[in-house]
C-alpha cells in the first residue's frame, strides 16, 4: 500500500505535470470508486481545473477551481499513471481524468477511491488523524507527547494513522532498523535516548524515501526516472532470510496483529 514517500512523489510530480491545466473530460469504469453519481463526476470536472495539489497522511487531495475537492486514497494494489491512450499500461482504469491527448488513469481502485467532498467536509474526514512526521513544527518535544499517549508494541503505533499520519508497514520497520530497536517494543519502555533515536530515524527515513521516489515500481509516466527507486534501498523490508546490512545475521520476519514485520534480533533491541 502506498504510504507517505509515495503519496508525496506522486503529490510532487503531478504537481508539475496537470497543476492548472483544464480538464476536458473523464471516464468513470467502476462506480463504487466514487462516492457521487458518475455522470455528476463527469460533469463537474469537464472543463474545471485543478488549481492545487496536497498530500494529507497517505490521502491526495485535488482541489478543483470550482472549490470541490477529489480526495484519494489507493489503498492495496492502487496507482496512477499519466499519459497518452497509446502509452497507457494494458491495465483496467477504474477512472480516467482527461487533459487534452494526455490522461489521469487510476489503476486498481478494488479497494481504493476517489471520493468528491466540499472543503468543510474533508476537515471533518481528516479530524482524527494523527500529526504529520514531517512538518516542521513537529518537533522532538511533540513527538515525546505523541509516544507518551499510547502503551502499544512500536509496530502497531507506527502505522495506526490516529497516532501519526502517513507511516505503514514498509516505513515502520525501515525506521525501526535505522533506530536500532526492536518493533516489538512497548513503547513505556524507550528510554529518551531511544526516543530520539526513532524521532531522528523517522525524519531520515522518509525524507530519504521521498528523495528516490518510494518503493512503488510502476513508473507515473513514460521516461519517469524517479518513482519506485527506494525500493532497492531498503534494509529490512521484504528482506526475510537476508544478511543483515549492519551486522550479517539474517533478517526475520514476524507477523504482528495481522501485519508483516521485518527486522534483525540481533543489532535491534
Amino acid at each position: 500500500m502506498p504510504e507517505l514517500p509515495e503519496m508525496e512523489t506522486y503529490r510532487q510530480q503531478l504537481t508539475r505535470l496537470i497543476q492548472g491545466r483544464q480538464i476536458t473530460g473523464a471516464e468513470v469504469t467502476r462506480p463504487k470508486s466514487l462516492n457521487v453519481d458518475s455522470d455528476f463526476f463527469v460533469r463537474t470536472l469537464t472543463g474545471n481545473r485543478i488549481i492545487r495539489i496536497d498530500r494529507r497522511a497517505k490521502h491526495l487531495l485535488f482541489y478543483l477551481e470550482t472549490r470541490e475537492i477529489l480526495v484519494l486514497h489507493l489503498m492495496l494494489g492502487g496507482w496512477m499513471f499519466y499519459g497518452s491512450e497509446e502509452e497507457k499500461p494494458d491495465r483496467t482504469a477504474q477512472v480516467v481524468i482527461d487533459f487534452g491527448l494526455k490522461h489521469l488513469y487510476f489503476i486498481g481502485l478494488r479497494l481504493g477511491y476517489l471520493h468528491m467532498h466540499s472543503p468543510s467536509e474533508v476537515q471533518q474526514l481528516f479530524g482524527k488523524l494523527g500529526p504529520e512526521p514531517l512538518e516542521p513544527g513537529f518537533t522532538f518535544p511533540q513527538f515525546q507527547k505523541v509516544l507518551n499517549s499510547k502503551k502499544s508494541n512500536l509496530k502497531v503505533s507506527l502505522v495506526d494513522q490516529s497516532f501519526l499520519s502517513g507511516i505503514g508497514n514498509c516505513y515502520s520497520d525501515e525506521i525501526c532498523f535505522i533506530a536500532g530497536i526492536l518493533p516489538l517494543r512497548k513503547l513505556p519502555t524507550l528510554t529518551e535516548e531511544e526516543q530520539n533515536r526513532l524521532y531522528q530515524a523517522m525524519r531520515t527515513v522518509l525524507l530519504e524515501a521521498i528523495q528516490f521516489g518510494g518503493y512503488m515500481e510502476e513508473p507515473l509516466f513514460v521516461g519517469d526516472r524517479l518513482t519506485g527507486q527506494f525500493d532497492a534501498k531498503c534494509r529490512v523490508y521484504d528482506r526475510e532470510g537476508e544478511p543483515c546490512l549492519r551486522c550479517g545475521h539474517l533478517l526475520i520476519k514476524e507477523e504482528v496483529s495481522s501485519r508483516k514485520c521485518f527486522y534483525c534480533a540481533n543489532c535491534q533491541s
